[in-house]
């Protein structure tokens, strides 16, 4: 039996699907997805999917207008905020893999430089305590 993992974007479930699994009638999942809060995939014939990540968005809005009070403007603001967030977080973290590596790189050239490798021209040469109280005039 092929047991494949489906990605969470990966759209597959019909709207009667989608609507029970998060307690919704269809037509408010129509409704949404008029109003833009929501974007399932569509197949040739214009037939919705949704995928897991919009199953998640679903309760997401559920969650906010059934339990918090929110309005649907509200909700858009929320959703839009939270992908921000997201979106800044993966910006953050590719930054500090680019500081990370930027940081390793200088402490190799700094190893290089205290084990005596020659210093090319506009270079310093990093010295050790003991040096500098030798090199003082």
């Amino acid at each position: 039996m092929d047991e494949r993992i489906l990605r969470d974007d990966e759209p597959c479930y019909v709207i009667s699907v989608a609507a029970k699994l998060v307690s919704l009638h269809p037509r408010t999942l129509r409704y949404y997805d008029r109003i833009g809060l929501i974007r399932p995939s569509r197949t040739a014939g214009r037939m919705r999917l949704y995928s897991q990540r919009d199953i998640e968005t679903l309760r997401k809005i559920a969650r906010l207008t059934e339990d918090l009070g929110v309005n649907l403007a509200g909700v858009e603001v929320v959703l839009n905020m939270a992908r921000r967030i997201e979106e800044l977080q993966e910006e953050m973290a590719m930054m500090q893999q680019q500081a990370e590596a930027r940081i390793a790189a200088l402490r190799q050239h700094i190893q290089e430089m205290e084990r005596g490798n020659p210093v090319r021209r506009g270079e310093f040469r990093v010295l050790k305590p003991d040096e500098a109280d030798e090199g003082a005039p």
